[in-house]
């Protein structure tokens, strides 16, 4: 799945590739939103990305699509 998240104060938005289904993400969100603490995602490569939830304004959530290579007609 790949996460975008956007975050308060910031032109840019944080984008994480992850091996996690998309209601295993949003079940981390709202969990994460609830607790009140901390937004804690792992990529494909094992990196972590830690955001406080005060500071989140929003998760996009898709499905990762492979890129296509070639000319089709």
């Amino acid at each position: 799945m790949d996460v975008k998240i956007g975050v308060q104060h910031s032109p840019r938005e944080l984008v994480i590739d992850s091996d996690l289904t998309s209601d295993e993400v949003e079940a981390l969100v709202a969990k994460s939103l609830t607790d009140g603490g901390v937004l804690t995602l792992t990529d494909e490569q094992g990196r972590k990305l830690i955001v406080p939830v005060d500071r989140i304004s929003y998760v996009e959530i898709a499905r990762s699509e492979p890129r296509r290579v070639g000319f089709s007609s």
